[in-house]
Formats: structure tokens, sequence, C-alpha cells
């Protein structure tokens, strides 16, 4: 696998080996000793998918510690703008953000570690949408972000008309108003 490194250090672009002849391909989507080589050293607890059409944006989200999440995410199917914010309240890279394009195409993977904010929007007709946490779904610690927050400058790449966004993603706060983790505590590893 090739690990490439993205404008933060700790987010990860991970494009898999895959062997392909006449009949379809191979590829290891997760293998423990590979990724923690390339500094990817998680205790996966729950694999979730979803499925969604065009202009769907599920985001921003995280989890207040001690429920905190890392992922691991992928596509099988169609094609998404995948985006983590860093909201490290003291980190180097605090506020700024990392956007990929996941596809079953290019079958790249990211990895979106604790004490970030994720979301992504469907760029194809319908996406089936894979990740892998480290931490099990607490409702009473979700938290999320408004995801057109200017202050974070992200370009979704597809026109806000054509947003499909659930209800609770409407009412996210600011970044500026969002309860965030503290870098130099580590709180965000809890």
């Amino acid at each position: 696998m090739n690990v490439l490194p993205t404008e933060i250090p700790e987010v990860k672009i991970i494009e898999p080996v895959v062997f392909g002849d006449a009949r379809g391909y191979f590829f290891e989507s997760w293998t423990q000793e590979r990724y923690k080589a390339a500094g990817i050293d998680c205790n996966w607890i729950q694999d979730n998918e979803s499925r969604s059409r065009f202009g769907v944006l599920r985001g921003l989200h995280y989890q207040a510690a001690p429920y905190t999440q890392a992922k691991l995410v992928r596509v099988i199917v169609g094609a998404v703008l995948d985006v983590a914010v860093d909201i490290r309240r003291g980190s180097p890279t605090f506020g700024r953000h990392v956007a990929v394009e996941l596809s079953a195409e290019n079958k790249r993977q990211l990895f979106v570690p604790r004490g970030f904010a994720h979301g992504f929007v469907v760029l194809s007709d319908d996406v089936i949408f894979q990740y892998k946490c480290d931490n099990r779904y607490a409702p009473t610690h979700e938290r999320g972000i408004m995801f057109n927050d200017p202050a974070l400058g992200i370009d979704w790449r597809v026109d806000v008309a054509q947003f499909n966004l659930s209800p609770k993603d409407t009412r996210n706060p600011l970044f500026a108003d969002a309860e965030l983790f503290d870098y130099e505590k580590k709180e965000y590893l809890q």
C-alpha cells in the first residue's frame, strides 16, 4: 500500500495495491501489520456502512470524550468528497482541513484520527460508504460543526442548492461556538 501525506500530518490517504485481471480485482482493504507500520495503530471495534444519493452531505461530525473516534473511511460504490477538520485547539493545524475524493474507482481510503470532525458529500448518483471506528457510537456525546461555516473555507464541489442534509446537520453550531478539544491536554485521545 502507498501512504500519501496530507497538509495535516496525522490525516493520511491510503492507496491499496490492487491486483486486477479479466476476472476483476483484489486488494487488502485493511491489514493490521501494514497499517500499524504506517502509523495507524487503532483497535477497530465497529464497521459502518451508509448508502446515499447525489448531494447528500453528512457532517461535520465527531464525538466528545471519552467517546472520541478515529475512522478509516472508503467508498465501495460511487464517489464522495471526504473532509477531515482539525478541531484540536492549540494544534499547529487547528481549523485547517483535508479534502480528498474517495471513489470506487480510485479505491483510496482516508484515515481520520481522533480530534477531527469528519464529513462527506456525495458526488456521484449513488454511493456506498464504509468506515471503521475505534470507539462505539455514543449519541449523548455526538457533536457537529456547521458544514458551510465560512471560517473553515471548505469547497464541497457541489452547489449549495443541491445539498441534501439531515435536520440535525442544519442545526450544528459554527466552528467558533463548537465544543472542541484541547491539543495540549490531549483530551481527544481519551
